[in-house]
């Protein structure tokens, strides 16, 4: 998709501070952290959301999870915890139509979340 955000970054053509790639997925860390950690997390096929996964999808979606636990265990913010969350459309504040999980740690996190 030429005009989505992280397609564009996966081509090269916007950088990134990169964290972790591989034949499936590319983990970057986000330019607006919410959190002293915030890793994005995407699959390298152009995937509008949890809503439109396949059964296609499936290894990228899980390889996107793998990659979340190993880079909150490089991060160290495996111990005390941390959240990973994917947002949905419009009311669930996505904001890049690109699948992503948001790697979060570092902090105490609050619930509800918003």
């Amino acid at each position: 998709m030429s005009d989505c955000i992280f397609c564009k970054i996966l081509e090269g053509t916007i950088p990134a501070e990169k964290a972790y790639e591989d034949d499936l997925v590319l983990a970057f860390h986000d330019i607006n952290p919410q959190a002293p950690f915030h890793v994005l997390i995407i699959p390298k096929k152009h995937i509008e959301s949890v809503g439109t996964l396949t059964p296609e999808d499936d290894g990228a979606l899980c390889r996107m999870f793998e990659v979340a636990g190993k880079l909150a265990r490089e991060l160290g913010i495996d111990r005390d915890g941390y959240r990973v969350v994917s947002n949905v459309g419009v009311f669930g504040q996505q904001s890049v139509p690109h699948l992503h999980l948001h790697l979060i740690g570092g902090r105490q996190m609050k619930w509800p979340p918003g």
